[in-house]
């Protein structure tokens, strides 16, 4: 595989293919997250399985964001963490504080939702979510007895590869 500034060099010149080129935006866009500080929060309850898949698609996409997973149980925060995050926290207290400093959130819908992910996310924890000025990307979830009308149903990996290209949108925003 060619080098990222080689790929940049022949985009200038308009040499490139179309794969060619989106290699080379992919890796613009992970040269200006380096420069800034890109804070996302990942947030999971019950055993971390989604959260720990989101976050390892988010480091294998945009492996220079810095992700901090925030777990409503220590067993999730330890599985997210195990995924390529940069740090974590957890419980009620470290949720509330670290949602209103993240300019990106995802996670499964239940965390939107007063005693969602079988009650394990509080109401001042779902109030705090819903109160953050961050985006909020949110996946499907079974657990939650919340359903989504969006067509027919679909794997888990569909519904990642729609969180990445929308964290993608608004990374580019950021």
């Amino acid at each position: 595989m060619r080098s990222r500034s080689a790929l940049v060099q022949k985009e200038v010149r308009g040499l490139c293919s179309m794969e060619e080129q989106d290699l080379a935006r992919v890796g613009k866009r992970n040269d200006r997250m380096s420069e800034r500080k890109i804070r996302v929060a990942v947030m999971d309850g019950q055993g971390g399985g989604m959260g720990r898949a989101i976050t390892q698609r988010i480091k294998a996409t945009f492996p220079n964001v810095r992700i901090r997973v925030l777990g409503t149980n220590a067993t999730a925060t330890t599985t997210m963490l195990k995924g390529g995050a940069d740090d974590g926290a957890t419980g009620e207290n470290a949720v509330i504080y670290n949602v209103a400093r993240a300019q990106v959130i995802l996670g499964p819908v239940g965390i939107l939702m007063a005693n969602g992910l079988l009650g394990e996310v509080t109401p001042a924890m779902a109030a705090a979510i819903g109160s953050s000025d961050a985006v909020k990307i949110l996946l499907p979830s079974q657990q939650c007895s919340i359903r989504i009308a969006s067509g027919a149903s679909r794997l888990m990996q569909d519904h990642l590869d729609d969180a990445m290209r929308l964290l993608a949108e608004e990374l580019e925003q950021l």
